[in-house]
């Protein structure tokens, strides 16, 4: 049940961050509220999800695939340039979080 908080938490997260991208340095109002909405739930959800999981694993999934997605979404939706370096960048933060839980961190 703790995972299933901790994607709820990462996909607030993404979601706050994509916003704050269309706030447009928080001068609209809209994406603006959504963002900070999105990070307070995210954070929340957070919280709960250390009520019982190592915070270290919890945050590297956290961040990692956070980071991941939020670096596809550019990429894929905000017209961000893909390129090899990008592309290898985020493959390699995605293996980190897979090593760090098959090393047995959690």
């Amino acid at each position: 049940m703790a995972y299933l908080i901790l994607a709820g938490a990462i996909l607030l997260e993404i979601a706050a961050t994509t916003l704050m991208k269309f706030s447009d340095g928080y001068s609209k109002l809209w994406p603006t509220v959504g963002s900070l909405t999105g990070y307070v739930l995210a954070f929340a959800l957070l919280a709960q999800a250390l009520k019982t999981l190592d915070v270290g694993t919890a945050y590297a999934i956290w961040a990692g695939v956070g980071t991941a997605l939020v670096a596809a979404i550019g990429m894929v939706f905000l017209d961000e340039p893909a390129t090899l370096a990008r592309i290898a960048g985020v493959l390699l933060v995605v293996a980190g979080v897979v090593v760090l839980n098959v090393g047995g961190a959690h």
